[in-house]
């Protein structure tokens, strides 16, 4: 009898992407749902970004790239790192990945070891907990309710060190809740690590430009966290490519050239014609930018009012990102037609057959009562799948 490895045994697969597919399995059946569930800018890609990718087609950008990117992509990050964070990176730091869910994949992949502990907040995005288990190591999960804002406290993370612990995660906007951390509660972090100077910290920062709080604040902007700090960031959100597959980190030489070292072995580098359109999208004109945050803040106005209207439905106004992750536990445990919702797992695939409306279960978060409704969709599918929602949770019992 076949059976695949051990390792890939332990993996749970996506919700997220499972989601994703079976809204796709019902449209094709010509069923009219609304997909909440992808974490995807429904913008697209910016004119400026793909006429230089069509010029670097035309310039035969067509052989492999240095592994970690060409250099004047690393030169246009590290000038954006400049420019809008103040941080000092030369090329050598920064290794460019097929996005930023391979670049987390590979800083964890070449700092841990079995039996080394990763904390992470909850609720966390989906894959973290399954690439440290990839590494070889164990997650240490920190829950913070949405009663705490969806946000870990310095006190809930000087508790959960040991000596056995490698990394700590911070994803600040946040996937799932758009919780965003301020200076004064990232300084309450870095004031605990900096009496822990074996712990490597993981700054997830794609949503970066998708903040509604007036500036981005990054732990790694606190000196003693300076040498052992990865920035991780790409085009994805707030360039609208997530199919171009560019994302990069900015890191501590060591745990650059470790990446730079696992990469050439099993991916080499990213796409040349992504890294082209990539070097014109921070080279570029950041309208663009400005306009889609813009616009995802007017739909996060609309979606807090919406979920509002919905009887025993808790919600966060979230501060990022482009998520709604309201806590619907007053419906956990009621039935329809005899069939119990156990979990928000269970109920998000119950407004996927009743409601028609495509979300993700809180339980793949780290959080058994929360939905996850991505609101990077147009005002009217938003009003229509949240009266569905209403309607079809009113039928519960």
């Amino acid at each position: 009898m076949f059976e695949v490895s051990e390792k890939l045994a332990s993996l749970s697969p996506s919700e997220t992407l499972a989601m994703s597919q079976r809204s796709g399995e019902l449209k094709a059946q010509g069923i009219d749902v609304i997909n909440l569930s992808v974490g995807e800018p429904d913008f697209l890609t910016p004119d400026h970004i793909k006429l230089a990718a069509q010029k670097a087609i035309d310039e035969n950008y067509s052989f492999y790239s240095p592994v970690s990117g060409y250099l004047s992509l690393r030169k246009a990050i590290a000038k954006k790192l400049k420019e809008e964070n103040g941080f000092d990176y030369r090329p050598e730091q920064i290794v460019c990945s097929n996005g930023a869910k391979q670049a987390i994949c590979n800083v964890l992949i070449s700092i841990v070891n079995p039996g080394d502990e990763v904390i992470i907040p909850a609720p966390y995005w989906v894959s973290y907990v399954e690439m440290v288990k990839l590494a070889g190591g164990s997650s240490t999960v920190l829950t913070a309710g949405i009663e705490q804002g969806y946000k870990i406290t310095s006190e809930q993370l000087e508790s959960a060190i040991t000596p056995s612990t490698k990394a700590f995660i911070l994803c600040s906007p946040s996937n799932p809740t758009g919780a965003v951390y301020s200076r004064e509660e990232l300084c309450g972090f870095a004031d605990v690590l900096s009496r822990y100077p074996e712990v490597v910290v993981i700054s997830d920062e794609i949503y970066e430009h998708i903040n509604y709080t007036g500036k981005h604040e990054s732990i790694a902007q606190f000196e003693s966290l300076a040498d052992r700090t990865v920035i991780v960031n790409g085009v994805s959100k707030a360039y609208a490519m997530t199919g171009w597959r560019l994302g990069w980190i900015a890191a501590p030489e060591w745990i650059a050239s470790a990446c730079n070292k696992l990469q050439g072995q099993y991916t080499s580098g990213p796409s040349s014609i992504a890294q082209k359109a990539a070097e014109a999208a921070y080279a570029g004109s950041q309208d663009c930018v400005v306009m889609m945050r813009d616009a995802f803040c007017r739909r996060r106005d609309l979606m807090v009012s919406l979920i509002s209207d919905i009887p025993h439905a808790r919600v966060t106004v979230p501060d990022g990102a482009f998520y709604m992750f309201p806590d619907f536990g007053h419906y956990i445990g009621k039935t329809f037609r005899g069939r119990e919702i156990l979990n928000s797992a269970d109920l998000a695939t119950y407004l996927l057959e009743e409601a028609h409306v495509a979300s993700v279960g809180g339980l793949a978060f780290g959080a058994p009562n929360c939905i996850r409704f991505s609101y990077a969709l147009c005002d009217n599918d938003l009003i229509k799948a949240m009266e569905r929602i209403k309607d079809a949770l009113a039928k519960l019992s």
